[in-house]
């Protein structure tokens, strides 16, 4: 039996693990004489209600636990590497690589380019396929892992080679003939770039993507983001309002034949298509239960349909309160009628929303989890910010306060001067933020 060596980085307090002293440092070797690979396998063996871990001490001596658990409970160990194995980097030079367009000098880690299928798994990062073997699909389907994201952007097999810029990304595309018929739940998006996978190919794309309903349960269609920095790039466009309106017309004409079939409405249109439009967003039903959240499609809906949800059931006073909030040019007019509507209640509330231009990676990047550090100081520096600035969370590496370019919350709120709190991004905390902010 191969030996792989997966250290122990902690356990959990009160776990499984910590039962049977298992520590830091330790390495485990193999479940129930399996050798583990990395964490399909461990996901896959750890699951059983009874298992033998064979795990070697850091002075060289073998333990070998018996285990008896309830079934895929968890034994709480925190492994040294989260895949127990090295990540695997993108082999693609997509022709819309946001990474590609990115500025010099930020921290090393915001360049690195993933596209593992381990990491679609655990964390619903989305992957092209190009660099998995069969060995790694028929894993996926033995031990029947899901939902894997899969990046398609075009079904079409030259086109697919030409925009990803590798030779086998056409050919890639038929593993998800093997997951389909392993039974694995998909999902799949598209990144739309002007005159290359739109208009015709969009649904040519689209048909094509459906016959793999109803395991692949969804599909998002997003616009492609463009910064500044694009020297030496393939030469893309920015979409129109009249573009918008053409897919936003594709994709409802598709939806309505989807649900009278399946009763799913399968393709989606990423937010930032109504918004550029300028229509209104979908109803709640039309999102399937928000299965493409994640990027970008249907958050508004979500956040507006809550903000009203938790509206109605607050009662208005004449607390006397003045902040100030800062997001994205997408976000703003509909945080804008929020708050309108919210003073409306509590008329005593005063509350400056500033919609934060993108210079750092160009006015084109409207979204407010792009927004950094430096942007906010250089535009709110003198600006009328009340007791407390709030912040979505978004704007935030997560679980740190951190923008993208390293300036960090507390910096932000000496250099402005003002108290600061981060925002989480439902309706209800919305709401609670503001008419609580003291």
């Amino acid at each position: 039996m191969m030996k792989h060596e997966h250290i122990v980085k902690c356990v959990e307090s009160g776990s499984i693990a910590e039962e049977m002293g298992i520590e830091a440092g330790d390495k485990l070797i193999s479940i129930n004489d399996n050798t583990i690979e990395d964490v399909f396998d461990y996901h896959y063996y750890v699951n059983d209600e009874e298992i033998v871990l064979l795990i070697e001490k850091p002075d060289g001596e073998e333990w070998e636990l018996e285990i008896e658990k309830d079934y895929e409970e968890d034994l709480g160990i925190v492994f040294e590497q989260g895949l127990m194995d090295e990540y695997r980097s993108c082999r693609n030079k997509c022709m819309f690589c946001f990474i590609d367009q990115m500025p010099k000098g930020m921290r090393e880690t915001l360049y690195f380019k993933d596209d593992d299928s381990r990491l679609s798994f655990l964390q619903g990062n989305y992957i092209t396929l190009t660099n998995m073997s069969d060995h790694d699909i028929e894993r996926i389907v033995k031990y029947h892992l899901e939902p894997i994201n899969i990046s398609f952007h075009t079904t079409n097999p030259e086109l697919r080679c030409k925009m990803l810029h590798n030779r086998f990304a056409g050919e890639a595309l038929k593993k998800v003939d093997k997951l389909y018929e392993g039974g694995i739940q998909m999902n799949g998006q598209i990144v739309l770039c002007k005159g290359i996978n739109d208009g015709e190919e969009l649904e040519r794309s689209i048909c094509d993507m459906s016959k793999y309903l109803p395991h692949l349960q969804s599909v998002s269609v997003v616009p492609v983001g463009l910064t500044k920095y694009r020297d030496g790039l393939y030469p893309l466009q920015s979409f129109t309002k009249e573009d918008a309106k053409k897919v936003i017309d594709t994709i409802e004409k598709w939806q309505k034949i989807f649900y009278e079939e399946y009763g799913l409405h399968f393709i989606h249109a990423g937010d930032e298509w109504y918004i550029l439009a300028e229509q209104e967003v979908p109803e709640e039903e039309r999102y399937d239960g928000y299965l493409q959240l994640e990027n970008g499609v249907g958050m508004l809906r979500l956040l507006i349909n809550e903000f009203e949800e938790a509206y109605a059931e607050v009662d208005g006073d004449d607390r006397d309160i003045e902040l100030s909030m800062a997001t994205g040019f997408l976000a703003y007019p509909y945080l804008k009628k929020m708050i309108e509507k919210l003073q409306m209640k509590f008329p005593n509330i005063t509350v400056h929303l500033y919609p934060i231009r993108n210079d750092f990676f160009g006015e084109k990047i409207t979204v407010a989890g792009l927004i950094t550090g430096q942007d906010l100081i250089a535009q709110l520096k003198g600006q009328s910010l009340g007791e407390k600035l709030l912040l979505p969370c978004n704007m935030f590496r997560s679980g740190e306060e951190v923008f993208l370019d390293d300036v960090t919350l507390p910096e932000l709120k000496d250099s402005l001067q003002v108290e600061a709190d981060i925002v989480k991004s439902s309706g209800w905390e919305f709401i609670e933020a503001i008419i609580n902010s003291r």
